[in-house]
C-alpha cells in the first residue's frame, strides 16, 4: 500500500525568504490552485480523469495566499484561498468546483498530493486567524505556513490530528469485521476509526477504539500505510488486526449502529458495487485497508 514514487516538493527552503510569495505571483511559470469552501476547481468536465485547474496569479483576485511547492517541471505552484462567496478565478463555463469526496481517487500523481495540501493549509488559513492563546489577531510568516500573534507574539502552525483506522480480520484471515456508522444511517459499512487522544499511543488508540465500537480485543496488530484527510486536518493511520474472539463482537449502539463479519465473497461483491452493502469510497484509506485485506486472498 505504500508508494515508491518521488513525493511533491513542497519547497520548504524558499519559506523564509522575504516577499517570496509577491516575486512567485510575478513569475510567468507559476501556477495557482485556488480552494474555496473546502473545493477546487478541475480542468474540464472528465470526471473520470480529472485535472487540477491550475492557472495564473493574474487571474486571481482578492484572496490568502500561500506556497504550496515545486511541481515537477521544478515551477512554483501557490495556493489562493478565497472567501465561500467569492468566485475570483476566471473559468471556462464546464469547470466546476469539486471537493475531495467528490473527486475519489481519480486524480492522478502529483494532483493528489496538491490537492490534499491545498485543501489542508486552506482550511487552516482560514479557520485560524486569531491567536489560540490570547485571541490576538496574526500575521502570515513563512509563505503561509505559520502565524505571529500581534499581541503575544506566540507562533502557530497548522494542525494535524492523528487518527487511527482498523480492518479487523477473523484468526483465519477468511472473514472481516466491519462496522455502520449511524450517521450513514446503516446503509454503508467501513473500517473502525478513532482519534488518538492525549498522551495515548497509536496503539493504545487501536485497542481502546475497538473495544469501545465493537467489542473486540485484538489478538495482533500491525501497521499498514497513512493517509492525510483534511476534514478539517486529521493524519489517518491505518492498520491491519486480527479479533481474538469473534463471537464478542456487538455495536457500540450509539456511534457504531451495526458490526458484522463479511465473508471474501460477500466483500468481492460489494467492492463491485453489487452489494450486500455499500463500502467507502475510492478516495478513502478504509477502501484501501478493505482491497488489500481482499486481494490477499483472491
Amino acid at each position: 500500500m505504500t508508494t515508491m514514487r518521488a513525493p511533491f516538493d513542497r519547497a520548504a527552503d524558499l519559506r523564509t525568504e522575504v516577499g517570496v510569495i509577491d516575486r512567485l505571483r510575478a513569475e510567468p511559470a507559476t501556477t495557482v490552485i485556488a480552494v474555496r469552501d473546502g473545493r477546487v476547481r478541475i480542468d474540464g468536465d472528465d470526471l473520470e480523469a480529472p485535472a487540477l485547474l491550475r492557472v495564473s496569479a493574474d487571474d486571481v483576485g482578492e484572496a490568502t495566499w500561500a506556497l504550496l511547492g515545486r511541481d515537477a517541471a521544478g515551477d512554483a505552484v501557490l495556493l489562493a484561498a478565497l472567501a465561500p462567496e467569492v468566485d475570483s478565478v476566471d473559468t471556462a463555463p464546464d469547470e466546476t468546483w469539486l471537493g475531495l469526496r467528490d473527486l475519489g481517487g481519480r486524480l492522478g500523481g502529483e494532483d493528489a498530493e496538491i490537492l490534499i495540501e491545498a485543501l489542508a493549509l486552506g482550511g487552516w488559513l482560514r479557520d485560524a486567524p486569531f491567536c489560540p492563546r490570547c485571541g490576538g489577531g496574526t500575521e502570515l510568516l513563512q509563505a503561509g505556513w505559520s502565524r505571529r500573534c500581534l499581541v503575544c507574539g506566540r507562533e502557530h502552525f497548522p494542525r494535524t490530528d492523528p487518527a487511527v483506522i482498523v480492518a479487523v480480520e477473523s484468526a483465519d484471515g477468511e472473514r472481516l469485521l466491519l462496522g455502520a456508522n449511524a450517521n450513514w444511517g446503516g446503509r454503508m459499512y467501513s473500517c473502525f476509526a478513532g482519534f488518538t487522544e492525549a498522551g495515548e499511543s497509536l496503539e493504545a488508540t487501536v485497542h481502546r477504539e475497538l473495544a469501545e465500537e465493537s467489542g473486540v480485543r485484538l489478538a495482533s496488530l500491525r501497521y499498514m500505510s497513512s493517509q492525510p484527510w483534511p476534514f478539517p486536518r486529521s493524519l489517518m493511520l491505518g492498520f491491519r488486526a486480527v479479533a481474538l474472539d469473534e463471537d464478542e463482537v456487538r455495536p457500540d449502539g450509539e456511534e457504531i449502529v451495526d458490526v458484522r463479519w463479511f465473508t471474501r465473497e460477500e466483500i468481492g461483491t460489494a467492492l463491485a458495487g453489487d452489494g450486500p452493502v455499500g463500502l467507502p469510497g475510492a478516495a478513502s484509506i478504509a477502501r484501501a485497508l478493505i482491497v488489500s485485506w481482499f486481494e490477499e486472498g483472491a
